[in-house]
């Protein structure tokens, strides 16, 4: 019941905010009005995580982020495009591309993909305040829909995502980037391997994978796994060690990778001289019902490192 409470009180705030850019817009102060509307969808993202995922308030929540992503791109000039990505004869990829803002200098983009709770518009309205002033353009496409195909399509579908972004003249194409939220960062980490293209990856590096297939061979041989250390090193880095580009990991919180894993794997690619740098988001104790991860600083952290991976690819 505290949990519920502490989300009405999120939503109120939200709302209140919301209200509040209205204001500002029919006064014509345009960056105030933003400012509130940002405000209103980080309150929003905060009242759907404290609600559980099958309450109504849930729905009632990401229904506001939704329509709030909508009026935010119609009302103070930041365009939202909707997309269509043809991918193959049969298939099209539903997509919201933000641009940068500078059609006439060519920035860094990144291919952003939701986790399996979230849809692209809960993604794109939780990553608005993080990208705003940021020189870089997002495509943010559904877990659901890249996940959900048949082996090594979902890597093909992520590589028409990045010809989309390489054919536009806002992008500079040696600077795309893939980001992938929740389970979606195993799908990041395929996909860069799969494409060369690919110059920065917040992904799994392949752990995921890697607990999976370990995991699997114990249950089986029902026996300790007393390998020599170096062959369970190799092991564990071979799919980063495959990715062309630099790697950030984020560990704990609502991901799926775990601290100590990540930790182990970061230690193997420093001694194979990969690239790979590890974030673990702060996680707020004591909150009603249970831990709850801080978004905003781990966003943030995120895309600071994108940020700055992809400046050291323009100079390269």
């Amino acid at each position: 019941m505290g949990r519920q409470n502490w989300a009405a009180t999120w939503t109120t705030t939200g709302d209140a905010y919301y209200r509040l850019a209205d204001l500002n817009i029919g006064k014509g102060v345009f960056d105030v009005a933003t400012d509130a509307w940002l405000c209103a969808l980080t309150a929003f993202e905060v009242a759907r995580r404290l609600v559980a995922d099958d309450n109504r308030d849930s729905a009632d929540v990401s229904a506001k982020v939704e329509a709030g992503v909508q009026r935010f791109a119609l009302a103070l000039g930041h365009k939202v495009e909707s997309l269509q990505i043809t991918c193959g004869d049969q298939i099209e990829l539903s997509a919201y591309c933000l641009p940068a803002g500078t059609p006439h200098l060519c920035g860094p983009a990144v291919i952003c993909v939701s986790s399996e709770e979230e849809n692209r518009a809960t993604l794109l309205g939780r990553l608005l305040p993080v990208v705003i002033g940021r020189g870089m353009s997002v495509l943010v496409v559904s877990h659901e829909d890249i996940a959900n195909q048949s082996r090594g399509e979902s890597e093909i579908l992520l590589s028409h995502c990045l010809d989309h972004l390489s054919a536009r003249p806002d992008v500079d194409s040696n600077r795309i980037a893939v980001y992938g939220d929740g389970l979606s960062a195993a799908l990041a980490t395929d996909f860069a391997a799969y494409d060369s293209r690919v110059a920065a990856a917040v992904c799994d590096a392949g752990i995921w994978n890697w607990t999976r297939t370990r995991g699997s061979i114990g249950w089986m041989t029902s026996t300790q796994d007393d390998a020599d250390k170096d062959v369970v090193a190799a092991c564990r880095s071979r799919l980063a060690r495959q990715l062309n580009c630099p790697i950030l990991v984020v560990a704990g919180g609502r991901g799926i990778v775990s601290v100590s894993e990540a930790i182990k794997l970061q230690a193997d690619c420093m001694a194979a001289s990969v690239d790979l740098d590890l974030a673990v988001p702060q996680i707020i104790q004591g909150a009603p019902g249970g831990e709850v991860d801080n978004f905003v600083t781990s966003d943030d952290n995120i895309f600071r490192w994108l940020e700055k991976k992809l400046t050291r690819a323009a100079a390269a």
